[in-house]
């Protein structure tokens, strides 16, 4: 495969429940675009199926990024703002 046009990294957050104790395990992850398809880390989303992307600021930083595609939409949290992954995204879509 050849190396992803932009990067946009983003987490999750996993919660395990061992006995009486609750686990909070935090993934980081990468969003890579490349010239026909944006990658996650267990997603591809052909970008002729891309509608558009978004952002919506959750203060500190934080904040959510929404890709809109024909199957619906799908949400990544994130920890900067995504502006130039998006732009980037935008001249293939």
């Amino acid at each position: 495969m050849s190396n992803p046009i932009a990067i946009q990294p983003y987490y999750k957050m996993e919660r395990k429940i061992h006995s009486l104790n609750m686990e909070i395990i935090e993934h980081q992850r990468l969003l890579k675009l490349y010239p026909d398809k944006i990658v996650s880390a267990y997603r591809e989303f052909p970008i002729e199926k891309v509608f558009d992307l978004s952002y919506r600021s959750m203060g500190n930083g934080h904040g959510m990024l929404y890709i809109h595609t024909q199957q619906g939409v799908y949400p990544y949290t994130l920890r900067e703002n995504p502006r130039s992954f998006i732009l980037a995204v935008k001249q293939f879509i």
